[in-house]
Parts: structure tokens; C-alpha cells; sequence
């Protein structure tokens, strides 16, 4: 039976094997199966979804973050009061926290009072299962022994367009960063921290 996956947006992908230029196998995921499905996944390989929905099979990399560091982070953000707008991902080496873009859509819709909520309840469930996050806050792993991490945000100015360290927070164990960081996302402030 071929490996099939179905992502957040409810759509069901099988995995196939091509062969590329020069004769290796080359692994894919596709709506339809195309090429070879593929009924078990490679050794050293896991299925990855990304956090707007895109899945692969990714080489399994060493875990250097570990499982307690992950429910420090998503334990604030669950205590935020925007926490359905946010998602994470974890790297090799990093915690990247996602938003999602547009912002909240609850606010607009409160004020919709003639909307029935049955509509209202779907945009809601459509924007969750659709919408697409960005990268806005990132903590980086620097010393593996002491278990200390620097943050990162995405800056939009044109001169500094990209990734900005967060020289003046310092690093410190996750824990101590996320609840400094994660509650001022989507405020004046998180664009003030430099």
C-alpha cells in the first residue's frame, strides 16, 4: 500500500519515487501519483509538513533542542491572547515562531453583529486551516552545555530587511526569552526591540 499523508488543509498527498539526471531515486509527494508510489519510506527519511501545509520526506536530523525547551515555548504561546495566530516549528538548532498573515480576523468580525454565527464560526475554522504564517521570532541555540539561546526577529526596513539579532536581550535559557518575547508579537513593542 503506498504511504500517503494528509496535511493541516485536509489534503491527502501519496509519495512517489522519479529518478533524476543523473539516475538517483528522487522522492516527491503529489496529489496524484505520479512516477512510482512508494509503499515504504527510505531509511534515514521522515515526512515533514511545513507550517503553511507543504509536505516532503527530509533526511531525520539530529534534535538538538530538546522536548522540555519546546513546551517552554509553546506553553507561552498558548498563554498569549492571540495564540491561535501562532505556530512553531522546530530546526536543527532553532525554535522559529510563526504568524500568521493578516493578523486576527476575530476583532473584524466582532463587529459584524448581522453575520450569523454559523458563518462566522466557518471563516474562522477556513482562516485556520488555510491561512499562511511567516517567520517573525527565531531563538538560536548557542551553547549546547548551558543551554543558552539568542532571539532573532524579522525586521522589514529596507536598509535591514531580514533577520535582526536582538543584541540587547543577550542570550539566556529559552524559557526566560519566550516569555520576554512571544507576549509583545502583534504589538508596538515587538517592533521597539532592537
Amino acid at each position: 500500500m503506498p504511504i500517503t499523508y494528509t496535511n493541516r488543509k485536509n489534503v491527502t498527498y501519496t509519495l512517489c519515487q522519479g529518478v533524476t539526471k543523473t539516475g538517483k531515486p528522487r522522492y516527491f509527494f503529489a496529489r496524484e501519483p505520479k512516477d512510482k508510489p512508494v509503499e515504504a519510506i527510505p531509511e534515514g527519511y521522515e515526512i515533514r509538513e511545513s507550517i503553511n501545509g507543504i509536505v516532503s520526506l527530509a533526511k531525520i536530523r539530529p534534535k538538538d533542542i530538546l522536548p522540555e525547551e519546546v513546551a517552554a515555548v509553546e506553553a507561552v504561546i498558548q498563554r498569549h491572547p492571540l495564540s491561535r495566530n501562532y505556530r512553531m516549528d522546530v530546526k536543527p538548532g532553532r525554535i522559529d515562531v510563526y504568524t500568521l498573515v493578516g493578523g486576527d480576523v476575530n476583532g473584524r468580525l466582532a463587529a459584524l453583529d448581522d453575520i450569523p454565527a454559523q458563518i462566522v464560526d466557518k471563516i474562522r475554522a477556513d482562516r485556520e486551516r488555510y491561512g499562511q504564517y511567516t517567520a517573525e521570532l527565531r531563538f538560536i541555540l548557542v551553547d549546547k552545555e548551558q543551554r543558552l539561546f539568542r532571539a532573532e526577529r524579522m525586521c522589514y526596513l529596507s536598509s535591514v530587511d531580514g533577520w535582526r539579532p536582538l543584541n540587547n536581550i543577550g542570550t539566556a535559557p529559552i524559557v526566560h526569552l519566550a516569555q520576554r518575547l512571544i507576549p509583545a508579537l502583534d504589538t508596538d513593542a515587538f517592533f521597539e526591540l532592537y
